[in-house]
């Protein structure tokens, strides 16, 4: 056997001239091929990576945040525009069209005469003047109330408390007729000013929408 015969060939074959086989180009190929696309890969997380951290920080997905704050602002609108609580526009009658018997409860006297032609220049109709029924007569320590018939609840009594911010309003079951009683107490001291009262009632007849801070 010769001395360039591989070992375990048995002889069978021989090895002439001076190139010889080379048995390990495939395998380097292979490293080579793997290694590439590793390379890519990895470059290619990276950069994934790299818009990722880019996203976050520049603020990205920034069209999702906006649709959703205009969706707040719109229902915040909404909510805002409802109407005041009481009677509707189209329910609330004008001062002229409101009878309110003034009643003094209290020991001081001509209150309810002074009070009562201070509202008939505002425009109130004027009914009954005098002293209170005995059942409030004295018994009234707050400013007044004001009290009708239960269809006066959302329609008379909202105006005329216009004119006395502090007086509490009261309906009375089994009430005839659609007059309203102002029955003065211990802690009255004066009608809520007329301009401020007829912004309030303008207010009730016309209920604008309140106006709400732009967050978006």
């Amino acid at each position: 056997m010769s001395m360039l015969t591989p070992p375990g060939m048995g002889g069978q074959y021989r090895i002439t001239g001076d190139k010889y086989p080379r048995m390990r180009p495939r395998r380097r190929r292979a490293r080579l091929t793997l290694s590439v696309v590793a390379s890519v890969t990895a470059l290619g997380l990276v950069g994934w990576g790299t818009l990722q951290l880019i996203d976050v920080f520049t603020g990205g997905g920034g069209t999702a945040s906006a649709a959703g704050s205009a969706g707040d602002c719109v229902k915040r609108a909404t909510a805002s525009a409802s109407p005041a609580a009481g009677a509707t526009a189209a329910a609330l009658p004008k001062p002229a069209q409101i009878t309110v018997n003034v009643y003094n409860a209290t020991t001081r006297t001509g209150l309810a005469k002074d009070t009562a032609d201070e509202l008939k220049k505002r425009g109130f109709k004027i009914g009954d003047v005098g002293n209170a029924p005995a059942r409030f007569d004295q018994k009234i320590k707050g400013t007044a109330i004001l009290l009708g018939p239960a269809t006066a609840l959302k329609t008379s009594l909202p105006v005329l408390a216009t004119q006395l911010t502090a007086a509490d309003q009261r309906t009375e079951a089994g009430r005839k007729g659609a007059a309203v009683d102002l029955i003065i107490g211990n802690a009255f001291k004066t009608l809520t000013p007329q301009a401020t009262a007829a912004k309030a009632i303008t207010a009730l007849s016309d209920p604008q929408p309140k106006a709400s801070k732009n967050t978006c």
